[in-house]
């Protein structure tokens, strides 16, 4: 299924509450997130330094980056706290017969 910018790039059984998996789509890395039975998709790399947020510990809609503790929620990407004041990008996600697409 591809209509516009929507792009497959998992499967929704693969991506586990508090575990999240990074994906690349085209150029961009993102990361992809489960929260209370929804998929959530940022951009995977930190605004504070180079490191990916799906290497990071998520608990339900908040992940930490591993390099600095720095907390960004998912659900809209804002920097929760210090050493991060940059937010995320977020995209739009939807799953359909089990799969998960995201528009780019």
């Amino acid at each position: 299924m591809t209509d516009g910018n929507w792009q497959e790039v998992a499967k929704a059984d693969d991506i586990k509450p508090d575990e999240p998996i990074k994906v690349t789509c085209g150029t961009e890395d993102i990361a992809l997130f489960h929260v209370d039975g929804e998929i959530f998709a940022t951009h995977d790399i930190c605004t504070h330094a180079y490191a990916s947020l799906a290497a990071g510990f998520q608990e339900g809609g908040e992940v930490e980056c591993p390099l600095h503790e720095g907390r960004f929620n998912v659900k809209n990407g804002r920097a929760l706290c210090a050493p991060v004041t940059e937010g995320l990008k977020i995209y739009e996600v939807k799953v359909d017969n089990g799969a998960v697409f995201v528009k780019i």
